[in-house]
């Protein structure tokens, strides 16, 4: 059973990190991220990029939620976009809580 918190924490863990990652973006930027690259020097592209592969979660669900409201998709791309979005928030929340961790020496 307490294995169960463990996932939802750790899945909790990835979301705010990349609805940090978005919300930081938009700070500096004050454009919303998105998938694609918008610049041609190469130091910024990578930062994108980086950002991109952290905030992917926030990314996916909020096209879907819009897709679902605005375009009125069919209900089971949000429950596929869900699934990715939950996965990839718990692979980013194992990595950066492990980072988090090894960086402290715990």
């Amino acid at each position: 059973m307490f294995e169960v918190f463990f996932y939802v924490y750790v899945t909790a863990v990835g979301y705010c990190i990349a609805g940090l990652c978005t919300s930081g973006w938009r700070l500096v930027t004050g454009n919303p991220l998105k998938f694609g690259l918008q610049t041609e020097e190469t130091a910024p592209a990578i930062l994108g990029v980086l950002f991109r592969v952290v905030a992917g979660p926030v990314i996916v669900m909020r096209n879907a939620i819009r897709g679902a409201a605005i375009e009125g998709r069919a209900p089971h791309w949000l429950a596929i976009s869900t699934f990715i979005s939950t996965v990839w928030s718990f692979l980013s929340g194992v990595f950066m809580l492990e980072l988090f961790f090894r960086l402290n020496g715990i």
